[in-house]
């Protein structure tokens, strides 16, 4: 059932006793349907995937550029995160999906689900569409549900926008073939692709912290440019506490602390200590900010 199906049965609606409908699994996978429609068709949405999108391309000429002549490109040694990946590839693009990764996830890619985590529940709130939502036989717990499985998806969606335009743009500008792990060892291509998509997979996941942390602030507010500008705030000042060392000891708890640990994956072995970590800490930072939301969401007072 479409928005506009509800606003209609509500407005028909004659007075009388009110009948309570349980919700088929059917009318939540329509409910469902009917979100991801709505959040990417959005020209905002769409906008930010375009940026994502953007970003590899960027990385990608300007790597061109500045490798034309032959010359190799400087980058960070041993630390396994973006600037190390940055100096393969001109040897092997499938880097540049690494290293397009690397670069998005501390502020690009959480600043665009926290954008749309933020508009989730304040969003309809300032439309004044909420309400109506609320009285389809759903309640409120599935609704919020359905918003922050909406926001997972998008995630999921954000993060393979970006490794897909880098492997396109990197098999144009750049060789491909078997590549080099951090360890030293060579894998091959298919090798390479494989632990690309999970990377992505990974990138996906260390995002659900931040769409829990959005979705709850969503809920305390019905501005949806205020929830927005906030859940932005905290990422930025999340981001900095992390690169305080007198704040070393508080450091392993953030939510941001363990993201660039998908390198690992680029490992022989893999080493997994960190990335257990970060999965771990995102799946607690979306258990404690769900919970909250959905406390705050089911005693909330909706009047628009």
């Amino acid at each position: 059932m479409s928005r506009a199906e509800v606003r209609e049965e509500t407005t028909a609606a004659v007075p009388g006793p009110v009948v309570v409908r349980s919700a088929s699994p059917l009318w939540s996978l329509g409910l469902l349907r009917s979100e991801l429609l709505t959040t990417f068709r959005r020209w905002r949405t769409l906008a930010l995937l375009a940026v994502l999108a953007a970003v590899p391309v960027l990385v990608g000429v300007a790597v061109r550029i500045e490798t034309g002549d032959g010359s190799s490109l400087g980058g960070g040694g041993g630390g396994g995160e973006g600037p190390a990946f940055i100096s393969q590839i001109s040897n092997n693009g499938l880097f540049l999906v690494f290293t397009a990764l690397a670069a998005t996830l501390p502020f690009f890619l959480p600043m665009a689900v926290g954008v749309v985590a933020g508009d989730a529940i304040a969003g309809e709130a300032s439309a004044g569409t909420l309400r109506y939502l609320l009285v389809a036989p759903a309640g409120r717990t599935r609704l919020l549900l359905t918003k922050y499985a909406t926001v997972i998806a998008f995630c999921l969606a954000a993060t393979l926008v970006v490794a897909v335009s880098a492997l396109a743009v990197g098999a144009l500008l750049f060789p491909a073939g078997d590549l080099t792990t951090i360890s030293g060892t060579r894998i091959g291509y298919a090798e390479g692709l494989g632990r690309a998509l999970l990377i992505a997979l990974v990138v996906a996941a260390s995002l659900v912290g931040v769409a829990a942390l959005g979705l709850f602030v969503s809920t305390l507010t019905g501005s949806g440019i205020a929830a927005m500008a906030t859940t932005v705030g905290l990422l930025i000042t999340v981001q900095i506490l992390d690169q305080i060392p007198q704040l070393d000891a508080l450091q392993p708890y953030f939510f941001s602390h363990y993201w660039l640990s998908f390198a690992d994956l680029m490992r022989e072995p893999v080493y997994w200590d960190d990335l257990v970590k970060n999965l771990g800490l995102q799946a607690l930072y979306a258990a404690v900010f769900g919970s909250a939301a959905w406390a705050r969401f089911t005693t909330k007072d909706v009047t628009a």
